[in-house]
């Protein structure tokens, strides 16, 4: 059983005036332990940037940075064909405009989390994944990755000496090969049922699945989408249900510590 975890939430992805999903990010805050902040190329800009570190560093919040396919239109939710190259100097490109906005807040960038499909491609793809490693290796050697515990970027990552974060998530399905299913689009889901999912995953060890069965799943952050509908009811239902089930929502070290796995070489 889990006794505690970092809960995360992907924050800033509005584009000027527009807004995406319910607006909620400033009462997620609050609730939450690692802000993913949109880096521009599929929401965000650099007010919006600002705004949020803002308020992360206001709230004790850690920030990591969420670079993204370069598609405003699409969400970031459609796969762009590209080079690994490409995608990694884009990355990195995204990762150093929130780093300078977390530098002028006086605060460190504490995690890299891929946005939508691009988080699904670089958990495939190999040649990318170890593209990416190996450049964060020499630029932030001491940077979390936030990933599927199913994907090629954690076991590169693990092989590599590499730091990752697993993570578990409460708003989207699992398929029986421990893989989310991903989706363009989110209805609204009931808060005590995604609760009650997130609590059997930190007490049990095991989800449900879309073809029936149920699979082992760790992890050492649980995320939940700030523009999944009703995003706010959710993250509240889930806080009450860990607290009243001894579960902690801590910050990132202090969540890795306690699910510390020995290293492999």
């Amino acid at each position: 059983m889990k006794t505690c975890i970092d809960l995360n939430s992907d924050l800033g992805e509005g584009f000027g005036p527009w807004k995406i999903g319910d607006d909620v990010d400033e009462q997620l805050m609050p609730l939450i332990s690692s802000a993913n902040v949109a880096t521009g190329f599929h929401a965000g800009d650099p007010n919006i940037m600002r705004r949020t570190v803002e308020s992360a560093k206001s709230h004790g919040v850690g920030v990591g940075a969420h670079p993204g396919f370069r598609d405003t239109v699409g969400f970031g939710r459609r796969h762009l064909n590209a080079s690994a190259t490409e995608l990694v100097n884009e990355m990195l490109y995204q990762i150093g405009a929130l780093r300078e906005f977390t530098r002028l807040c006086g605060i460190a960038l504490q995690h890299v989390k891929p946005h939508g499909a691009l988080y699904m491609h670089v958990a495939r793809d190999e040649t990318l994944s170890r593209g990416l490693i190996e450049a964060l290796q020499i630029i932030e050697p001491a940077l979390p990755l936030y990933c599927m515990a199913q994907s090629s970027l954690y076991r590169l990552a693990r092989e590599m000496g590499y730091p990752v974060v697993r993570e578990f998530y409460a708003d989207r399905d699992y398929d029986q090969s421990g893989s989310i299913v991903f989706t363009r689009q989110v209805g609204r889901l009931d808060p005590a049922v995604i609760a009650e999912k997130v609590v059997r995953a930190c007490t049990h060890g095991k989800v449900r699945t879309v073809e029936g069965g149920e699979v082992q799943v760790d992890f050492d952050s649980v995320c939940i989408h700030s523009d999944t509908p009703g995003a706010l009811e959710l993250v509240q239902a889930t806080r009450r249900a860990l607290s009243a089930a001894g579960v902690r929502v801590v910050n990132l070290k202090d969540a890795l510590q306690a699910n510390q796995e020995p290293a492999r070489h």
